[in-house]
């Protein structure tokens, strides 16, 4: 089966590999309303995506690297609720593979994710095929899907006003590069200016070049004409180009 839509979000498998951990909404995840944002269920997918492959006994085989993240949120989860996560793996290629995940709450809440990611060998950064070891473990539950790993976001809209963006040293994770959660932080701070934009919504973040540390990047934003959000992180200076490091799309409904 080859499945070319990145926003489709692949059921539960009847067979094969899953993995289910236990998150309590914290303090440190929420808005200022008690919504758990978006950044944190980006870190919240990255952890069990490592808790999973450390299970699996996997950890160390392989270095991934997000390549695109599709979050739809259908209704948050809420301040110190209780969380099952369930992840799997849904669909791969020659070098990557989909991971999803199936965010639920005891108190309703509703929250599906679907990731790229690219396997890369440590040493030279280059895609590296996956390896038997990974079919093994996860091939069962993907069931012959294969997906595509090209990216489709546009350049950012010329004419559109850019702010700069100066990422912390606590935006660095061990790769020495801007962690991905945090680009989902850059959409939260620009969610908050559009009190009209509310679940049920989906966001799709994609990776194109990562910000290594005393790289100065700007962020530029626009709304789209279905009342969803477009957000590009670029170079600061525009002399250097309009090189896009990441963007976001946020769109209302589940579709």
């Amino acid at each position: 089966m080859d499945d070319a839509d990145a926003r489709w979000m692949a059921p539960l498998p009847e067979a094969g590999r899953t993995y289910t951990a236990r998150r309590l909404v914290r303090l440190g995840d929420v808005s200022p309303k008690g919504r758990l944002r978006l950044d944190a269920v980006a870190r919240y997918l990255q952890d069990v995506a490592t808790d999973d492959a450390v299970d699996a006994g996997l950890e160390g085989a392989l270095a991934w690297v997000v390549r695109r993240t599709v979050i739809r949120v259908e209704r948050p989860a809420r301040f110190r609720e209780p969380l099952t996560v369930t992840t799997f793996a849904s669909g791969y290629g020659r070098s990557w593979a989909e991971r999803r995940t199936v965010l639920r709450g005891e108190h309703g809440a509703a929250v599906d994710a679907a990731a790229l990611w690219v396997s890369v060998d440590p040493a030279s950064g280059r895609p590296k095929p996956l390896d038997e070891g990974f079919v093994r473990v996860y091939g069962e539950a993907v069931g012959g899907r294969r997906v595509r790993a090209r990216l489709s976001h546009p350049d950012a809209t010329p004419g559109l006003d850019r702010a700069p963006w100066p990422f912390r040293f606590a935006d660095f994770d061990a790769l020495e590069h801007v962690n991905n959660a945090v680009y989902w932080a850059v959409v939260e701070e620009h969610l908050a200016r559009r009190p009209d934009l509310a679940p049920p919504y989906t966001v799709e973040v994609e990776h194109r070049h990562a910000v290594e540390r005393d790289h100065d990047v700007a962020v530029v934003a626009g709304a789209e004409s279905d009342g969803g959000l477009w957000v590009w992180v670029v170079d600061a200076d525009p002399a250097a180009g309009e090189r896009v490091h990441a963007s976001a799309r946020l769109w209302p409904g589940l579709s």
